[in-house]
């Protein structure tokens, strides 16, 4: 009879053990609870695997429980995230891909998440808050790498073209025209330190005739003024006399009218007399007695009579 309760007393207790085991694994008091997030790489993931671990600035917070091909884009890759409840998981949160030392077993890295940064939260797109994602560092090299390459081809190509046969052969042409010139003025150069010393002198003798002509040019702008003042003063005296033309103008128009027709004719009889003047005055030189005698008269012509009839 002893057996018998013995017996039931220990399958009870296994039993409850086994409840009790059962139970803190399908979320009792004891295990943690998890919030699912989501985020889209636009990389390879390759190394990361399932339950890889996930930390928020070197803290483990959870891990990754999914990761699938997006089927609308096959370029990208969801990863679902299992994430310690309570964790503050920010707007501003990103994950980045990382390798784990040497050993290269990658995880996901959590930064960001100001203070003052509100929590993330779903949207109608998607089931679970989307975490922001940034390039990892094998992509950033990898980009970096792609742009050296492309610059190290391009000038590899341009440093080809530099040295092809024909530039190859101006230069050498040009290395051969300076040597020529080197040496012509080296066979120079008495004459051309001859030239640099007349140079020098000349630019002394300009500068002293300059510091000379400094003077000259203050009195060429005191006549100037001199010159500006005249004229102003002539224009000042133009006006004035415009104005007095003005005023005598009606006085000579009204002389013009009325005396200067009887002048006219007065000069047409000074001229008469001017003119029988100089013939007195001539036929004087030529007959001085004419004066005593008066004119002789003119003898008659061939054929003419004193009564001025021709001869039958």
């Amino acid at each position: 009879m002893n057996y018998a309760v013995v017996g039931a007393f220990v399958l009870v207790l296994g039993a409850a053990l086994i409840a009790a085991v059962l139970w803190i694994a399908s979320g009792g008091t004891l295990a943690k609870k998890y919030d699912l997030y989501l985020a889209i790489e636009n990389e390879s993931v390759a190394g990361l695997n399932l339950n890889a671990p996930v930390k928020y600035n070197g803290v483990a917070v959870g891990k990754v429980s999914d990761i699938a091909l997006d089927p609308a884009n096959p370029e990208q890759v969801r990863l679902t995230f299992a994430i310690e409840r309570g964790t503050p998981i920010k707007e501003d949160t990103v994950a980045t891909l990382k390798v784990q030392g040497l050993t290269g077993i990658a995880y996901i890295e959590l930064a960001g998440g100001a203070q003052a940064s509100p929590p993330l939260r779903a949207t109608a797109a998607e089931p679970y808050p989307v975490i922001r994602t940034t390039p990892s560092l094998a992509a950033r090299l990898e980009n970096v790498l792609s742009t050296v390459l492309a610059k190290l081809d391009s000038t590899s190509n341009n440093v080809n073209a530099l040295l092809s046969d024909a530039n190859r052969a101006a230069f050498t042409s040009a290395l051969t025209d300076i040597a020529t010139l080197a040496r012509t003025l080296a066979a120079r150069k008495d004459t051309i330190d001859t030239g640099l010393r007349d140079a020098a002198r000349t630019f002394d003798h300009s500068a002293r005739a300059s510091a000379q002509f400094g003077p000259t040019l203050d009195r060429i702008d005191r006549a100037a003024d001199s010159v500006e003042k005249m004229g102003n003063e002539v224009a000042r005296a133009g006006n004035n006399a415009a104005r007095t033309v003005d005023t005598v103008g009606a006085d000579v128009q009204h002389f013009t009218a009325d005396t200067l027709p009887e002048l006219q004719r007065l000069l047409g009889e000074l001229s008469v007399l001017s003119t029988s003047l100089r013939r007195l005055s001539e036929q004087t030189e030529r007959n001085p007695s004419s004066l005593l005698r008066g004119r002789s008269p003119v003898p008659e012509g061939p054929g003419e009579s004193s009564t001025g009839a021709r001869q039958p």
